[in-house]
């Protein structure tokens, strides 16, 4: 149902008081990833060289694939490409923060030298490059998106390669002082558990300042194998002993990772407590399309999601959820509020298409509930 319950309510009231009127900024760094995206649309009819009707949802999509299967036959699907722009963990979240007035540096793979669309985005911005960018043929769907994607340098990123192409006493400089330290994704960078190992052992013992909070995003684990899962987690939870590790994935990524903890069931809820106690970090952050749950050591949390019909964009939509989230751990707030933030900044972005300025952030707050009413 998509309508607010009392504890959306209450928590939206909360983060109205809460949120301070400007923000300071100050330095992100976010790593390691790096990814050009080609967003695209599928087309169902086309009536003429400019007009065409474009496949509408997943399931519209699944319909097509599904009668092609049962009939035995090969399928075809015209694909147009509506724009293309950087994207990965690295450039939405920096691109957000940038946004809000903060000043991130980014460590990704972007190239040799840096491709094009990262200097023309970010050239302002601190690029340190690890190698050759991916690619990803995102394409929309009003309830969901298909990705496409060439990984890249990424893939076999590990610890030795960042430190010795950008060097240990870069990396301290970049991260001491920093507000907020974020890594992904996990999924895509089969390594991540030692680069977890590297930046818990070699790192953070050079900082005199640290951040105190590193946002973890996971991806979508069903990629790797459960024992390989299961290795890299020993690695993520250790972290949490140098910083205050909080890990955020969408529905699906939550009920796997439940899964893995031996926790089969349709609960969201439960889901998210499952992957907090199997990863044992300080927060586990679960955020769907119906609602997001946070849950750490004190209690828990959930605040329901105003949905629209008609988005402008939905690819990424996660990664602005975790910038939203991201800003409410660097300005303090509390659990619920945090989804309150995390939820209007993903709100915003799959209106507009495009990430919002703090004052907005705040105009979405304000208005959160009447969003309820889109629909």
């Amino acid at each position: 149902m998509n309508s607010p319950d009392k504890a959306t309510t209450r928590a939206v009231e909360s983060c109205r008081n809460a949120l301070p009127p400007t923000v300071d900024g100050g330095r992100v760094v976010f790593g390691f990833d790096g990814y050009i995206d080609r967003v695209r649309e599928f087309v169902s009819e086309r009536q003429s060289a400019e007009s065409y009707d474009r496949v509408p949802t997943l399931d519209a999509f699944a319909d097509r694939v599904n009668a092609s299967v049962e009939a035995n036959s090969s399928l075809t699907f015209e694909w147009i490409q509506a724009g293309v722009r950087t994207g990965g963990h690295v450039s939405h979240l920096a691109r957000a923060f940038g946004t809000m007035g903060f000043d991130p540096a980014l460590i990704g793979c972007f190239g040799d030298p840096p491709e094009d669309p990262f200097i023309e985005e970010f050239g302002d911005f601190t690029l340190e490059t690890l190698g050759a960018p991916g690619y990803t043929d995102a394409v929309e769907f009003d309830d969901g998106k298909l990705m496409l994607t060439e990984v890249g340098a990424l893939t076999a990123l590990d610890w030795v390669d960042i430190e010795s192409r950008v060097g240990l006493d870069r990396l301290s400089e970049l991260v001491d002082g920093t507000e907020l330290f974020g890594m992904g994704y996990w999924s895509e960078m089969p390594a991540l558990p030692d680069v977890t190992r590297g930046v818990r052992e070699d790192l953070w013992p050079t900082l005199s300042n640290p951040p105190e909070t590193l946002l973890l995003d996971p991806g979508d684990l069903r990629k790797r194998e459960p024992d390989v899962v299961a290795k890299g987690v020993e690695q993520v939870s250790k972290l949490d002993d140098s910083v205050d590790v909080v890990v955020s994935a969408n529905r699906y990524e939550t009920r796997y990772l439940a899964q893995l903890a031996g926790v089969e069931a349709d609960d969201f809820e439960r889901e998210t407590r499952a992957a907090f106690d199997y990863l044992g970090v300080t927060r586990f952050v679960g955020h769907g399309i119906e609602a997001a749950h946070l849950v750490d050591d004190d209690g828990a949390a959930h605040v329901r999601v105003p949905r629209i019909d008609d988005p402008e964009l939905t690819t990424s939509s996660g990664d602005h959820f975790n910038a939203g989230l991201a800003l409410a751990h660097v300005l303090g707030l509390g659990r619920a509020e945090s989804l309150v933030v995390g939820n209007a900044v993903a709100g915003h972005f799959v209106r507009n298409g495009t990430p919002p300025t703090y004052d907005e952030i705040k105009t979405f707050v304000t208005s959160y509930i009447d969003y309820f009413n889109e629909t």
